[in-house]
């Protein structure tokens, strides 16, 4: 089969390999689409190294074409969204509740081969049937909502909290969309990407700017969500958070990324800072979400490209063009 291969730091390309066979308790998927994001850029830049060479692609949807032996409650043809978390259910913290933090963590298209590629093989647990009204194509987009849905866990977020979200590229418009559900009485939006920050506009963000100060809010915000991975995003960030307020760090930063706090400042205004890691027990909810009608692919979904086209998508979203991009295969 046809695949994208990240053979090495920096290097990926277009490639053959043999199609894969399911385990006992494991089933084929026909990709129908794949969605790349910030995760796929550490994989190319070689911060997860050991994995090399990768098929990669941890966001995506199909039909099954083949089943483990062992396999029930599932047919060929029928079409699933996949869940790429793999855990180890043995080490404290998949004991305690807490599997997103698996000490043997791993993840189809992250630590093992992925769905940029005309078929990718996954744990039949991993996968939530999918109504036939949603489109395969557009299912890629339950994977990143998954983690967004995860966000709001962690957040435990009150009802008519002022919200600032810095970025509106495809996970800070899913923040905006939940962050509308979820009671705020108002939500934000920081970008220095126009065409990105037009996107939130449509959606329904009560402001939107280029930078916080271009904002009236002298006491700052509730809620303040980075996502964007970016240093200085995060900095600036963490000043705008309100007196008993909560900043989430729930962009991709680099390992190398750093960020100053002020301890007495947490101390004394009740500030919380807190992180939210992939997924947790939110796959299956963001199924339902998405299948409710909750995002809108056209709107979410900015560019498909065929399989072939996979540098080219990585240089893409590298340059922070268009919103959500997914292959084709």
């Amino acid at each position: 089969m046809k695949a994208a291969l990240v053979e090495s730091p920096g290097v990926v390309s277009l490639t053959t390999v043999p199609d894969p066979a399911p385990g006992p308790h494991e089933v084929v998927v026909e990709v129908a689409a794949c969605g790349l994001c910030g995760t796929d850029l550490h994989i190319l830049q070689g911060e997860f190294a050991p994995s090399l060479p990768l098929v990669p692609g941890h966001e995506f949807a199909g039909r099954i074409v083949a089943r483990g032996r062992e396999v029930t409650g599932f047919a060929d043809g029928d079409p699933v969204a996949v869940d790429p978390s793999l855990y180890c259910y043995a080490c404290r913290y998949c004991r305690t509740g807490h599997n997103n933090l698996c000490d043997r963590w791993a993840a189809i298209g992250v630590t093992t081969a992925g769905g940029a590629a005309q078929f990718a093989v996954a744990p039949a647990a991993n996968c939530v049937r999918l109504p036939e009204h949603v489109r395969t194509q557009d299912a890629a987009l339950i994977e990143p909502l998954s983690c967004a849905v995860r966000g709001y866990d962690v957040l435990r977020s009150q009802l008519g909290s002022q919200v600032l979200i810095y970025g509106s590229g495809t996970m800070g418009l899913m923040m905006l969309e939940l962050a509308k559900r979820t009671g705020a009485a108002s939500v934000d939006v920081l970008d220095l990407n126009a065409e990105r920050l037009a996107t939130a506009r449509t959606l329904g963000a009560s402001r939107s700017a280029a930078t916080a100060e271009e904002l009236d809010q002298p006491r700052g915000w509730d809620l303040v969500v980075d996502a964007t991975g970016n240093a200085a995003a995060i900095q600036d960030g963490l000043s705008r958070v309100a007196k008993a307020g909560t900043f989430l760090q729930f962009g991709v930063a680099d390992y190398a990324t750093r960020a100053t706090i002020e301890p007495y400042r947490i101390y004394n205004q009740e500030i919380t800072i807190t992180g939210s890691m992939a997924v947790l027990h939110s796959y299956e909810r963001a199924a339902e979400l998405f299948a409710g009608g909750v995002l809108d692919p056209e709107v979410l979904i900015s560019d498909r490209l065929p399989l072939d086209d996979y540098p080219e998508a990585l240089e893409r979203f590298a340059a922070g063009r268009g919103r959500k991009i997914v292959v084709v295969p």
